[in-house]
């Protein structure tokens, strides 16, 4: 580690004062790429104050771009934040395409880059350190390895990706405290970690307990409103708030969003749609809600955003 301390800094300032916002990518209703949405969703984004934006992820649809795609997502989203925060983009599949990204994201001018779990095959704890060695050796861009689903590292293991140049940190999407405590406890001072558990609200505050305060926020990309107000309940110890978010709006929404597979990413666009938000449908293999559950989130979006005093 130790690539880019500017990049390290700014990020770790970051995610002390907000969030992390994952904005959406923002399709026309044939599925096209919709670079003007697209620019109006992020620079909404960026003006509710997170601590790092984050295109082309998980989120943002990484596994639908194609390479052009993926060059104007970054693009745009280096140009609206202006150097104001940090831009880290996905890049994602073996180590050789997720090389090719990470040129694109370079080029368009990103600051780091969260490296998606790899395409399909389980993968031995010497094979996942070589995947972050190949990528790391082919980008000057600083890395945050991203475990969940097939990526799991064990202490030794991050020991040694934390000794490669280029990465700077961990995002955690798998929720086991016990390892993740594992982790934080062998990795270098200075080593960053992100909670990247779906609806990382639920469990933020257990994160906080074993060191991993900072966390992404889906709901961010549809109710910064909502989203705000929670990480700053919990930044100031105010349980009754966090309590009351969570049991009316987090929770819910957790409920609902596990009805379908894929609802963690279709769930949020719908709700951006909700709101006016120019983000439009997402591409298969995801599919929009029902129109059952579509008006089950209109009602409770509209009671979550009535919590906090903001309007559908």
């Amino acid at each position: 580690m130790g690539i880019d301390t500017d990049t390290t800094r700014r990020l770790r300032d970051g995610m002390a004062q907000g969030v992390l916002s994952f904005p959406l990518t923002s399709f026309h209703e044939d599925g096209s790429l919709d670079p003007d949405g697209f620019r109006a969703h992020v620079a909404a984004q960026i003006a509710t104050g997170p601590g790092a934006v984050f295109p082309a992820c998980g989120t943002g649809e990484f596994f639908s771009l194609d390479e052009d795609e993926y060059r104007v997502v970054v693009s745009v989203a280096v140009e609206e934040a202006g150097g104001r925060v940090p831009v880290v983009a996905g890049v994602g599949y073996g180590w050789a395409q997720a090389a090719r990204f990470a040129r694109i994201a370079e080029e368009a001018g990103a600051d780091a880059l969260l490296v998606l779990p790899h395409y399909l095959v389980a993968a031995p704890q010497d094979g996942l350190v070589a995947q972050l060695e190949q990528l790391a050796a082919r980008t000057r861009l600083p890395l945050i390895a991203y475990q969940r689903g097939q990526v799991a590292f064990t202490a030794e293991s991050l020991k040694r990706i934390a000794g490669i140049r280029n990465v700077i940190g961990l995002k955690d999407g798998h929720s086991d405290l016990d390892r993740l405590q594992r982790l934080t406890l062998a990795a270098p001072e200075g080593f960053l970690f992100f909670n990247g558990a779906a609806t990382a609200e639920i469990q933020a505050r257990a994160y906080a307990a074993v060191g991993v305060p900072a966390y992404s926020s889906a709901v961010h990309a549809f109710a910064p409103e909502l989203a705000n107000a929670f990480f700053t309940a919990l930044q100031n110890g105010d349980h009754g708030t966090v309590d009351k978010l969570l049991r009316d709006f987090y929770v819910p929404l957790v409920e609902l969003r596990d009805r379908v597979p894929g609802y963690a990413v279709s769930l949020v666009k719908a709700a951006a749609r909700l709101r006016g938000r120019p983000v439009g449908p997402v591409r298969a293999p995801l599919t929009d809600p029902s129109a059952a559950d579509l008006a089950d989130l209109r009602t409770l979006l509209a009671a979550g955003l009535d919590l906090v005093g903001a309007a559908l």
